[in-house]
């Protein structure tokens, strides 16, 4: 069965360029971000947030008030999305302007990982939280960085110019950043921990 995808914008550096929205099954966006997609004159399904800076609601598209101040804008719709059964989750937005908003938005996928897949993009790379058995492919030439929060044990890489095997990696003493993907199949595999991979959208030339 297919599954269904999201497109979700945040409130961080908007795309220059927008994907082909018709290949989602739904469009939204947190308040903040709705202004970006008004100018685009693309109408998304639905917008959530606590709506302080947008005095002005659009009448013809779905309005989901969260004005729980304990949860980041990016957590609150990621629940809606899971309560309606959008599993998967391609995200624009959550990198760019304010980095500690970028951490949190890290922070908010670690927690959601179990129950939702997210693939985040912006204008250099996309990133995502590898499972324990990571296989990508379309990748050679191109950079690629492993990040671990806060430490990720036992990995090994196969189809990277400086491989891994079976080493730690741990965020304030050794992260993988940088490395340069010499097949088109890259495994990553590790044994415990939370990984970050982020591969670049251009290839790197020789």
């Amino acid at each position: 069965m297919k599954q269904k995808k999201v497109f979700l914008l945040l409130n961080g550096e908007p795309p220059k360029r927008l994907p082909k929205l018709s290949k989602y099954d739904i469009v939204c966006a947190t308040d903040g971000a709705y202004q970006y997609l008004k100018e685009q004159k693309i109408k998304p399904d639905f917008i959530s947030g606590d709506f302080d800076s947008l005095p002005n609601l659009p009448n013809d598209i779905e309005i989901i008030y969260t004005p729980d101040q304990n949860y980041t804008d990016f957590d609150k719709i990621l629940k809606i999305l899971a309560d309606k059964g959008f599993l998967h989750i391609d995200i624009f937005g959550a990198s760019g302007k304010e980095q500690d908003h970028f951490l949190g938005n890290l922070h908010t996928a670690i927690q959601w990982k179990k129950k939702l897949k997210l693939t985040f993009f912006d204008e250099y790379s996309y990133f995502f939280l590898a499972d324990k058995i990571t296989e990508i492919t379309g990748c050679k030439n191109k950079i690629i960085s492993l990040l671990p929060l806060p430490i990720t044990k036992k990995i090994t890489t196969k189809g990277l110019q400086y491989s891994l095997n079976n080493e730690d990696l741990q965020f304030g003493e050794r992260i993988g950043t940088r490395n340069k993907a010499i097949k088109d199949e890259v495994k990553i595999t590790f044994e415990s921990g939370e990984l970050f991979i982020f591969i670049n959208h251009k290839k790197q030339e020789n």
